[in-house]
């Protein structure tokens, strides 16, 4: 009889058993959160080391799909957490009644406004832009108006799947008001096409299926640290940038509730924050120990900062929709 052999698939067994007993914590996030480049990874490992559980990432699209996913599974829903939504759509997901409160005091956070939310905690924020290459583009516009005026083609997310896509209608009507449907149809013929996500976005820009993307401010901060590449710059718009502001919050019905308080503690560690300026390009809320990478000093900053009362998004996005689909329809 061979002992070691025995011996060893004893040891097999046991130890997945021993894994089957570790509670999973099933978190719903969007799909570049999860990537091999993404923050997920390293989250997923860190989170792991002090909770004893398994971390388990499920995409669901980009933040916009994220929340139709979990309104149409409702209770039957198997996320513990959803991570990736953002001020433009919390009024509407509390509206589900799906969502908990996080029974967190009040904290001080990195970001430019204040933050009181019962229910959706903070973990990274930045700014809309568009982003474009400056080997190939020269004339860089500075408004919406002359970027409707200009020849540059611009690929743009859709703002029903797609929370850039969403910031792009918000941002136009923050900084257009009355005239953001005049602007929408000036700019139908710079587009070249509108996609689900923003990664099919960036990829197809990458790929030079475009003049311009939009993105984020913080966008060629990965090309300057991962790529060492200076090409890549964000347009500042005398118009103002839309703020994004990422959370997380926790399922009523979270089949972990307690590992889901514990990992929306997690997500305001150095362990967490610590990767997001390098993984999700991103500002975090809590600035690291070591301040934000070399580089981030380079970005443009906004000289106006425009964003939406949570409350009023849901009125906002209606109207900014309509005026979007009027235009692109024409």
């Amino acid at each position: 009889m061979n002992y070691p052999i025995i011996a060893a698939g004893l040891l097999a067994l046991a130890t997945s058993a021993v894994a089957q007993d570790r509670p999973v914590l099933t978190v719903y996030t969007y799909d570049s959160f999860i990537s091999d480049w993404g923050p997920g990874p390293a989250v997923k490992s860190a989170f792991e080391e002090t909770c004893d559980c398994e971390l388990k990432f499920v995409g669901a699209g980009d933040g916009a799909a994220l929340l139709a996913r979990v309104r149409l599974e409702g209770a039957r829903t198997d996320a513990d957490i959803v991570l990736g939504l953002d001020t433009n759509l919390t009024e509407a997901a509390k509206a589900t009644g799906l969502f908990a409160e996080h029974g967190r005091a009040a904290q001080r956070y990195d970001l430019p406004v204040a933050w009181n939310d019962p229910v959706f905690l903070p973990y990274d924020w930045g700014y809309f832009a568009f982003v474009y290459d400056t080997k190939t583009v020269s004339n860089i516009p500075n408004s919406f108006e002359s970027l409707a005026a200009s020849d540059l083609k611009i690929i743009i997310q859709d703002p029903r799947s797609s929370t850039p896509g969403l910031g792009l209608l918000m941002w136009v009507k923050a900084a257009m008001g009355e005239q953001a449907g005049n602007v929408w149809a000036d700019l139908s013929d710079n587009i070249v096409t509108v996609t689900k996500g923003w990664s099919e976005a960036y990829g197809m820009f990458l790929e030079g299926e475009a003049d311009m993307v939009l993105s984020y401010t913080t966008s060629p901060a990965y090309h300057l640290i991962a790529e060492s590449d200076d090409t890549k710059a964000a347009a500042a718009f005398t118009d103002g940038h839309y703020m994004q502001i990422e959370v997380a919050a926790k399922l009523a019905t979270a089949d972990q509730p307690e590992l889901a308080d514990e990992f929306l503690e997690f997500m305001l560690s150095e362990a967490f924050q610590g990767v997001i300026p390098t993984t999700n390009w991103m500002y975090p809320v809590v600035t690291p120990n070591q301040g934000l990478p070399k580089g981030f000093e380079t970005l443009i900053s906004p000289k106006l900062a425009l964003i939406a009362e949570a409350s009023k998004a849901a009125a906002i996005r209606d109207e900014a929709l309509q005026e979007w689909l009027t235009a692109l329809a024409k």
